[in-house]
């Protein structure tokens, strides 16, 4: 059995090398056969929004559109926390290609098995 893996993360462009980073770790453990999520919170889930990964870029690393391109090639998933969208008033008809939307309940059950988790 491959396991799970979780990434939270709650930058966006606001913190540009966590978001890469944060990204970077998902794709590793995509690469390690685990069941990987990256679950984006808080000012995270701007990073649900069409376009905008396009705009993140930290100097010396990939740019973070490659990345993600990547993780969810490879059959990584991405949630957005639902509340936070609402709060920031975000759409989720805006959502970027292989971005859903969940509650806390969806990170919960993901995470009830023991999964690892690290924080960006």
């Amino acid at each position: 059995m491959a396991g799970r893996f979780c990434v939270t993360l709650r930058h966006a462009g606001d913190d540009a090398d966590a978001a890469t980073m944060a990204f970077i770790t998902a794709s590793a453990a995509v690469a390690s056969e685990k069941e990987t999520l990256v679950f984006l919170t808080m000012d995270g889930v701007h990073l649900s929004q069409k376009g905008v990964v396009e705009t993140v870029k930290e100097p010396g690393l990939p740019p973070l559109k490659e990345v993600v391109d990547k993780y969810l090639a490879a059959g990584g998933s991405i949630l957005a926390c639902g509340t936070c969208v609402k709060k920031r008033g975000l759409d989720e008809k805006d959502l970027a290609p292989g971005v859903a939307v969940a509650g806390a309940p969806a990170l919960v059950a993901f995470l009830s098995g023991g999964a690892p988790s690290v924080s960006f």
